[in-house]
């Protein structure tokens, strides 16, 4: 049966052509293709003003996102084959990336299955549908999943903010009559770690800090003392440890994160001090104390979640750099980082530098860093290069 045609405005074709994926409600055509006639997640081919096909997608009528394109070839709709065979090339890149099962699978729109990602953890995937498309295509993508990683445990915690834009339901289930495990397990760099699943922050892991956490060992001199600032369940800071660091305290606002925190310390042999206050005033606390520290990292969750969020959320990655650079021994590390796509590298580049000047400090951009090569950028998407990591040497002026 041939899919229903959305149709395009003149010249609006042209971003897709680029790449893109995304369809806006004010590119539609719909005089010619009503978007109120379809149901949300129903899939439809894409064509241009002049009725050139120019892709599968799925639809959603409520949103500003209004369709998003799955693929190009005519040959091939939107089934259970292409998801087995989108999944195929996507676990290839990984299996080539990491000698273990425990990486972020598929990346959404970057491995072509916009609104999918799927974290592995071992025998475990847990799956996150940001849209109303992947929801209708649940058990295909259950399917495709066990066809291609083989006998596993799906678990959908879909309690993500961009359901609710879709006008989609929040919670988690499992597929099939799986139990949802209470925890997740990860190995990184050969270090073992736990972390809550259901009541954990995203999938219950950061997949996306992996890469820089293995960078911060070459910054590590031996025995220095370490603050991960927004440490969850102490990744950084457990790392830092098993590099070399002599000392760590991990800052967290959650009682629970803290309490893993400690599982894995001690599952590791090593201990750290956990801090359970909010980010901005345990630094100042601290700064109270006359503490200081070889190597600060700031990791806090995404200030700016909108791009009206963009001033206000600089204001803060300021002041918490500010907060954090008299804390830092004389010829210290600092790791800046900002998971908010909507905040520029180069304005966070200049929050750190204003926080530098109003601590009498010198700062030297040593590295600037993004996510995890498992969240592969999408060169024609910018909104798929979300992660800025700045490694920073500061030292006295």
């Amino acid at each position: 049966m041939s899919l229903p045609v959305l149709k395009l405005k003149r010249g609006e074709d042209r971003r897709l052509r680029a790449g893109h994926l995304w369809i806006f409600s004010n590119e539609v055509d719909t005089a010619a293709t009503p978007l109120t006639r379809f149901e949300p997640g129903a899939a439809v081919q894409v064509h241009s003003d002049r009725d050139q096909f120019l892709g599968f997608a799925y639809v959603n009528p409520r949103t500003l996102i209004a369709a998003r394109i799955v693929g190009r070839d005519a040959d091939y709709p939107l089934d259970g084959s292409l998801l087995v065979h989108r999944l195929q090339v996507a676990l290839a890149l990984r299996e080539k990336l990491y000698r273990e099962p425990y990486y972020r699978l598929a990346f959404g729109e970057s491995d072509g299955l916009p609104g999918l990602v799927l974290d592995r953890y071992g025998d475990v995937i847990v799956a996150q549908s940001g849209t109303a498309g992947i929801d209708r295509l649940g058990g295909e993508v259950e399917a495709a999943i066990s066809k291609v990683v083989g006998e596993c445990t799906i678990v959908w915690k879909n309690d993500s903010g961009a359901r609710e834009l879709e006008g989609l339901a929040l919670g988690v289930s499992s597929a099939g009559e799986a139990k949802i495990p209470q925890e997740i397990s990860v190995r990184e760099q050969g270090v073992p770690f736990v972390a809550p699943l259901a009541e954990g922050q995203k999938t219950g892991w950061f997949y996306d800090q992996a890469a820089n956490r293995e960078r911060l060992r070459r910054y590590l001199a031996a025995g220095a003392r370490v603050l991960d600032v927004c440490s969850y369940v102490g990744a950084w800071a457990i790392t830092a440890l098993k590099g070399g660091a002599g000392s760590a305290a991990c800052v967290d606002s959650s009682a629970t994160a803290l309490e893993y925190a400690g599982r894995n310390a001690t599952a590791n042999g090593v201990s750290i001090q956990a801090i359970r206050d909010d980010a901005f005033d345990a630094l100042k606390s601290l700064q109270e104390q006359g503490a200081r520290f070889d190597v600060i990292i700031l990791d806090p969750p995404a200030f700016a979640k909108r791009k009206k969020d963009v001033p206000q959320a600089l204001a803060a990655y300021r002041k918490l750099n500010q907060l954090a650079m008299p804390l830092i021994e004389r010829d210290g590390i600092l790791v800046s980082c900002s998971c908010s796509y909507h905040m520029p590298a180069e304005e966070l580049a200049s929050g750190i530098q204003a926080a530098a000047r109003h601590s009498s400090r010198f700062v030297q951009l040593l590295e600037v860093a993004g996510q995890s090569p498992d969240h592969p950028v999408h060169p024609a998407i910018p909104e798929t290069r979300y992660l800025k990591s700045f490694f920073c040497r500061v030292t006295r002026e």
